[in-house]
């Protein structure tokens, strides 16, 4: 049984020996097996953590052909491509014929007979992934710390000061270099190689390219973001995988240098064919196949889907009667209180407004009746102050509570400028990503105290169309030229305004602060620079975390009883609630039961929603009134 030195330093030991194998018994399923060997061997927390992750290590520091580990989204589904799955090479000196596994690998050994029979040629499909969008620093922090793997830099050859990595120069000083030689990616299939020129292009990085990250387009949805992007192979089930899927992929480790000279040769080649006989364009190459060192290859073994992104809730705690489940949720009430007054002191002492955001950053799509997404709350904080930069601290409050999260600053520049929406671009033959292309329960900040008068352009009128049909189907349409395709998602919208959004909500509340400190940016800074004790926060993160994953149910006596008072509700008025204001009124009533730790709704909670509802319908009157007062 390999060692665990051995596994994940040396993968395709493993799987060549299952292979080799099982050339006695045609049989035997190797395939299967090597990928339960792993499964089996990941099992082990300690195992787990000992595996080098590349959202946190520098590549230059990941030794090539090892196991390691990429937390992802799919950004992009490229076309399935062709492999040697098996191949047999012939030992030019005494003939010994060898075959051998061409299974997660980019390149073959040298010296393949390419007329044998025993040539194997296999498909595989190719994900483009990048780092979760928006992931918040605090996630990192948190997984990176719980790292055990222990890696050293490569010493096979001395990177050039020339190129960089995926960071950017001023990481340098703070970060050990990241960069590895470029490459260019790999063929339709694994290539042989002739057996002179064998060990340089094992050995040796090609000086002629000088590409960089600056002149790469990583295709990363949100501006500003940072890690690395990957070209995972995959080769089993690849149909169970959908674009916008969150993974966490543990394949091998790709970084040949050999695969900068395949490209070079393809570039030769194709330039001397006929256009029509060319089946990739020179930009569909420089997209589908980049450097190596910047975009490294990683051939799956299995990926493990992430229900959510948050590393203190591990996903066995999810499950029926376990021990952490049962403790955490009698503490829930309690973190709740304690969240509610975190939240009230960061709304100015507007503990009403403090309420709706608690249920908002729980709320979640849980089901889709046709169209209509069930679970959304979109919460429109009315009322924000434009002094002191108000919005940009409440966002770092939100950010230092939720793992995933981005702030839209919606000025008139942004809206006309941004690309929001995804699109495909049918020369590059790639989806170009947009900011809406986000991971499930990212909490979405539209600041739209920064919109200004002004006009909007085709561009801006998309924009703001995009978000409309965000909030309100929880879907966005991705731009395919000719037509638009449907992706549905799961965000949490949050717009923070003055007046009344011009965009959709599912509930507006108005902001009154209850304090009005003479010092606004003192009494902020305060907020933003001592925030709660590490251990509390933790507290926060947790409890909201569980709360947006529990079930949730209303008994057949608690239905009838709230039917009996919509009824009695519209008896003396039919206008005091309509059906919208009822549906709306169930869902607060399921998050504040979810918010309390409670997975079904009693009479206490339904009442509680009832009051909090009358006590925000009152005040949005009253503002509204007082709007109404000062028009002319």
């Amino acid at each position: 049984m390999p060692s665990t030195h051995d596994w994940i330093n040396n993968p395709l030991g493993v799987v060549e020996g299952m292979f080799a194998s099982s050339q006695n018994n045609p049989e035997s399923g190797w395939e299967a097996k090597a990928v339960l060997f792993f499964k089996e061997q990941l099992k082990d927390k300690e195992a787990h953590t000992s595996v080098p992750s590349l959202n946190d290590v520098p590549l230059h520091y990941l030794k090539p052909n090892s196991l390691v580990r990429f937390r992802c989204l799919i950004q992009d589904m490229f076309d399935p491509e062709f492999y040697m799955g098996a191949y047999e090479t012939v030992d030019p000196s005494t003939k010994a014929r060898v075959l051998r596994c061409g299974k997660y690998k980019d390149v073959t050994e040298c010296g393949v007979d390419l007329n044998s029979r025993n040539t194997v040629t296999a498909e595989r499909q190719t994900f483009y992934c990048v780092p979760i969008p928006g992931e918040n620093p605090w996630v990192k922090e948190s997984l990176a710390g719980s790292s055990q793997a222990r890696v050293v830099p490569s010493t096979s050859y001395v990177p050039s000061r020339q190129k960089r990595s995926y960071e950017e120069d001023d990481d340098m000083d703070t970060q050990p270099q990241k960069q590895r030689e470029p490459h260019t990616g790999p063929q339709s299939h694994t290539e042989p190689h002739g057996n002179g020129d064998c060990k340089r292009q094992e050995t040796e990085a090609p000086s002629s390219q000088t590409t960089s990250a600056s002149h790469l387009d990583l295709n990363f949805p949100l501006p500003g973001e940072k890690g690395p992007s990957c070209l995972v192979k995959v080769y089993e089930d690849w149909d169970s995988f959908k674009l916008n899927d969150t993974l966490e992929v543990y394949g091998i480790l790709s970084v040949s240098p050999a695969l900068s000279a395949l490209a070079e040769e393809k570039d030769a080649s194709s330039s001397l064919l006929d256009p029509a006989e060319c089946m990739e364009t020179a930009e569909e190459q420089r997209v589908h196949s980049p450097p190596a060192s910047l975009v490294p290859r990683l051939h799956m073994i299995y990926a493990k889907p992430l229900p959510h992104c948050n590393p203190l809730l591990p996903s066995a705690a999810l499950e029926d009667n376990s021990a952490f489940l049962s403790s955490t949720l009698s503490e829930m009430a309690s973190v709740r209180t304690e969240l509610l007054a975190y939240l009230t002191h960061v709304l100015l002492g507007d503990a009403l407004a403090a309420e709706y955001l608690i249920l908002h950053l729980i709320s979640s799509v849980y089901a889709r009746r046709d169209v209509l997404p069930l679970g959304k709350f979109t919460l429109n904080v009315s009322g924000c102050p434009t002094v002191a930069s108000y919005t940009e601290r409440l966002y770092q409050i939100i950010q230092q509570l939720v793992p995933c999260s981005y702030r839209l600053s919606m000025s008139l520049q942004n809206m006309n400028q941004l690309r929001l929406v995804p699109k495909k671009d049918y020369v590059a033959n790639r989806l170009v990503s947009g900011a809406l292309q986000l991971a499930r329960n990212t909490s979405l900040f539209l600041d739209e105290t920064q919109l200004e008068q002004g006009q909007l352009d085709t561009t801006g009128v998309r924009n703001i169309t995009a978000l409309g049909n965000l909030i309100s189907w929880q879907k966005v349409d991705y731009d395919f030229n000719y037509h638009q395709m449907e992706f549905p998602c799961n965000i949490n919208v949050l717009i923070a305004s003055e007046g009344r959004s011009l965009l959709p909500s599912d509930c507006q509340v108005h902001l009154q602060p209850q304090v009005a400190p003479p010092q606004m940016e003192e009494y902020l800074s305060a907020i933003h620079m001592h925030p709660q004790a590490s251990s509390q926060l933790n507290k926060f993160r947790l409890y909201l975390s569980l709360a947006r994953t529990l079930d949730y149910s209303i008994s057949d006596e608690v239905t009838k009883a709230v039917e009996d008072d919509f009824v009695d509700m519209r008896k003396d008025d039919p206008q005091s609630i309509s059906a919208e204001d009822f549906h709306r009124l169930l869902v607060v009533a399921r998050l504040l039961s979810l918010s309390l730790g409670q997975t079904s709704l009693s009479r206490d909670s339904w009442m509680r929603a009832k009051h909090i509802e009358t006590l925000r319908r009152s005040r949005t009157e009253q503002q509204q009134q007082c709007v109404n007062g000062n028009e002319p």
